[in-house]
């Protein structure tokens, strides 16, 4: 039995097991009705397995999952309640547009009238209000990625599943119908989960994000969350771009770079000559700021044209030679007339220091953009502190 009051889906130790290889391990996680959950993480992390486990097409080898407070674990896709999405549109070639949503309702022996009028309020509702009679083949990505959403929504499940809608389509398409989903998701309270490896289409769609890793959840909070107070290296290196620095823990609420105090909140409850490894955002990097802590000179190494920013590598001689990126606007750049070789001096915001236990294997200083697979080498403890 349907209960309106309890979770619209939580999941208690879900563990899958191919072989000897565990795709998930003791996923815990709970969904409110009305929320946009992302599963974020690198390609072999497990969240396409969890959606597929979700929607009863994969089985768990162990935990339990309950919608809405109806056990559905051993349940079979078609008696679970949800719409799904796949990347790859998965339209039917030989049925018109208003034939294709309607695939759900005949199943269920919708009367026809009912049905007719279902099509014509969801293809308003994604913008094709005139597209029933044409053929999937007539539809550009974008508009086909739009007809699987209508027929995904047809049924008004209590559950809609997004694997990685929007993968396949265009740069601009994918940003404009991205904002659309997210519009039309409001607009209806559909609980909605997508599968996503693009942070940025996160970070711009989802209430929470789960941020998955090896199998398992390494952080779980509001975009706003994830990227300013990531809980662990990994998700401070695959979540947006990132400087990595070596450090050492100093007096209460200092750090030393290459022997060179700095001024670091997220260290105060660090033990002297502790290794750390320090995470700082290119934003977070300004030009002569106003405040007097953490003021550092550097050299422009190379600048790197992004449209409505730029990203400046520059070389820190105070702190051995090492690098940083720093983010900044090309009015800045064009105001000052900097470009490589000149001199920059730079503010590292002390409250946006982000501090783990540790020091990384391997390179010592850089940015990371958050596109690998991982964060390989990076300090496995947990954080000292959060940035403020």
């Amino acid at each position: 039995m349907l209960s309106s009051a309890a979770p619209a889906l939580a999941l208690q130790g879900v563990t899958k097991q191919f072989g000897s290889f565990s795709a998930l391990r003791g996923v815990d996680l709970t969904i409110a009705p009305g929320e946009f959950v992302c599963f974020l993480g690198p390609s072999g992390c497990g969240k396409t397995t969890l959606l597929r486990i979700i929607a009863g097409l994969e089985q768990p080898s162990a935990g339990r999952l309950w919608q809405r407070g109806r056990e559905i674990t051993r349940l079979p896709p078609a008696q679970r309640d949800y719409g799904i999405v796949f990347q790859s549109y998965a339209l039917f070639p030989n049925l018109s547009v208003a034939d294709n949503v309607a695939y759900g309702l005949v199943n269920r022996r919708v009367p026809r009238a009912q049905a007719r009028a279902r099509v014509a309020e969801l293809l308003a509702l994604v913008g094709l209000p005139d597209s029933q009679a044409k053929y999937p083949a007539q539809l550009s990505g974008g508009q086909q990625q739009r007809i699987a959403l209508a027929r995904a929504l047809a049924t008004s499940p209590g559950l809609l599943l997004l694997d990685e809608p929007l993968s396949a389509l265009d740069a601009i398409v994918r940003v404009h119908l991205r904002s659309e989903i997210k519009a039309l998701q409001r607009q209806l309270g559909v609980t909605t989960i997508m599968v996503t490896h693009d942070q940025e289409e996160a970070l711009a769609m989802a209430d929470r994000i789960v941020v998955m890793d090896q199998g398992a959840i390494a952080q779980v909070g509001t975009p706003l969350q994830v990227y300013r107070e990531p809980a662990t290296p990994f998700v401070a290196d695959f979540v947006g771009r990132v400087n990595v620095l070596q450090a050492r823990a100093s007096v209460a609420g200092h750090i030393e770079v290459a022997g060179l105090s700095l001024a670091c909140p997220a260290a105060a409850d660090a033990a002297p000559g502790t290794p750390l490894t320090l995470y700082l955002r290119p934003e977070d990097v300004l030009v002569q700021g106003s405040g007097q802590a953490n003021l550092v000179q550097a050299r422009i190494e190379a600048v790197e044209f992004l449209g409505a920013f730029c990203l400046v590598d520059v070389s820190l001689p105070a702190l051995g030679g090492q690098r940083l990126q720093v983010q900044l606007s090309m009015n800045v750049l064009a105001e000052r007339g900097l470009g490589v070789g000149a001199p920059l001096a730079l503010q590292l915001l002390p409250e946006r220091m982000r501090v783990f236990a540790g020091a990384t294997s391997g390179a010592t200083s850089g940015a990371s953009d958050g596109a690998s697979d991982g964060a390989a080498g990076a300090a496995p403890s947990l954080p000292l502190a959060a940035a403020a």
